[in-house]
């Protein structure tokens, strides 16, 4: 196992008003390299002072970023996504450092990360209003404008397109904002704004504040905030809103998923079988829209099963730093310990058959929060395992017959984030995508988001659009004004 490079992590701090704070009345917390199990350096960690300062610094700031001319906004963001890919090496191993992605999955996230801050640049001076019909004698129109400062609380996985994903709308439309990262990858979050202090953004507009839960509580109940993006888990996002509640405080949520692979007897096995890997590499599992739940054609899933575990044993798990591995280890200890947990209490249940992994893997890689690659075949459809994120390499598949079964069961779940269809009858892909209750349906393969794609989920999967046109404007409120052409010209003495 190759050990990090830690001289290539930032020096850990808050980043408020410009100024590094080296200490901070949250305590401090060692980041653990996942791969290794080892700490490698100690995160100060903000508290409500911190919290206040922040958002008080973001405050004063909003007036004059809100006053930059929209074109020269655009030009400041787009400078961000300019210094990402000038930058892309280091940040890309900072990542994987951070996370313990692979570096052939970390590589292209600069890039990915980037394009947000370009294409929102784009619009900076093309969205503002509309005039709209009011009557004969009078002019009626809107202009949309920024919220204020803005509370960004991101997850730790895939951290800096998740940053991007909010800063670039967030900056591009006028408003300031405080970002928290996860305490357990604040790293790469830290140098996304050095580098936009860098480019031109003046201080004050993005501040960053790693801490724990009291650090979020501070955050969405704090009165200078006029709106929250929270992405997360489902728990906590019920915490954020009953904070939101008592200032009445406008809310974008993009919590878990369950996410649905129906694949149809007529679909290339081969290829939704490869698909379905992706549930397992590159983030091992610990994404929100990862085909986490194969639901396969009855008369077909035999075939499947054996694509899928030779598929299986061909993935390479194992040290992140080296350009050939396909999976890395789960974020932490914690982590390890709750998958293990589920993938027991599935087998003790019955809720499927184990096909394949299920252990903590040892040897070389005993010290990291590695799992093997999990299958379950044969799933209940109406268990735990089929129906709650478990955030971890473990693929729950499960039989149907006939469409009407496999849209049935893709939407039996309280989430409704994202699903797949995988089939060679076009109508049938265009009906099957109109049935099932999620945010965005990928048909016959699975693309990276762009930034034109508006994704967020349904049902408990959030509200709220990061990406397009959508999510641009959730960072934006119209104000309409009405004006009266043929007022008399009285005076009131």
């Amino acid at each position: 196992m190759i050990e990090p490079a830690i001289h290539s992590l930032p020096l850990p701090s808050l980043l408020i008003g410009g100024k590094r704070l080296r200490d901070a009345s949250g305590g401090e917390q060692y980041h653990i390299y996942a791969a290794t199990g080892r700490a490698t350096r100690g995160i100060p960690l903000a508290g409500p002072l911190e919290i206040d300062l922040a958002v008080r610094e973001a405050q004063a700031a909003l007036p004059g970023w809100r006053k930059t001319a929209h074109r020269d906004r655009g030009r400041l963001v787009r400078a961000i996504g300019e210094a990402v890919l000038a930058h892309a090496e280091e940040l890309a191993a900072i990542q994987t450092v951070e996370t313990a992605t692979p570096v052939a999955f970390s590589a292209d996230f600069p890039k990915a990360a980037a394009s947000y801050f370009h294409y929102n640049a784009e619009w900076a001076d093309k969205i503002g209003g509309e005039i709209v019909p009011a009557g004969a004698g009078t002019f009626n129109y809107t202009i949309d404008e920024p919220y204020g400062v803005v509370a960004a609380i991101v997850p730790w996985n895939a951290s800096l397109v998740a940053a991007s994903q909010v800063l670039a709308p967030i900056l591009t439309v006028g408003n300031t904002v405080v970002l928290k990262p996860s305490p357990l990858a604040p790293f790469v979050a830290l140098r996304l704004a050095d580098l936009a202090l860098e480019a031109g953004v003046p201080p004050g507009v993005i501040n960053v504040v790693a801490g724990g839960a009291e650090a979020g509580e501070a955050l969405v109940r704090h009165p200078g905030v006029s709106k929250i993006h929270f992405c997360g888990s489902r728990d906590t996002a019920r915490r954020v809103m009953a904070a939101a509640a008592e200032n009445i405080v406008p809310l974008c949520l993009e919590l878990g998923g369950k996410s649905a692979l129906l694949v149809f007897s007529d679909a290339d096995l081969l290829a939704a079988a490869r698909h379905s890997m992706s549930a397992m590499a590159g983030l091992s599992g610990q994404g929100c829209a990862l085909p986490t739940r194969v639901l396969i054609e009855k008369e077909v899933c035999a075939k499947f099963l054996v694509l899928l575990k030779g598929l299986v044993r061909r993935l390479a798990v194992g040290d992140p730093m080296d350009a050939g591995t396909h999976m890395g280890p789960l974020i932490s200890a914690e982590a390890c310990r709750r998958v293990l947990g589920v993938i027991e209490s599935a087998r003790h249940q019955q809720h499927g058959k184990l096909i394949a992994g299920g252990n903590r893997m040892d040897g070389d890689l005993a010290d990291g929060f590695f799992i093997a690659p999990t299958i379950f075949a044969d799933v209940d459809a109406e268990s735990a395992l089929a129906r709650e994120e478990i955030f971890g390499p473990v693929v729950s598949v499960i039989t149907f017959e006939g469409e009407e079964d496999a849209v049935r069961k893709a939407n039996a779940t309280s989430y409704g984030l994202s699903a797949f269809v995988w089939t060679a009858d076009l109508l049938r892909a265009h009906r099957a995508s109109a049935a099932i209750e999620a945010g965005t349906i990928w048909i016959n393969g699975m693309a990276a988001l762009t930034p034109s794609m508006p994704f967020g989920g349904y049902k408990q999967s959030g509200f709220g659009r990061v990406g397009g046109l959508a999510g641009l404007r959730e960072f934006t409120r119209p104000k309409n004004i009405w004006l009266r052409l043929d007022a008399p010209n009285e005076r009131i003495n």
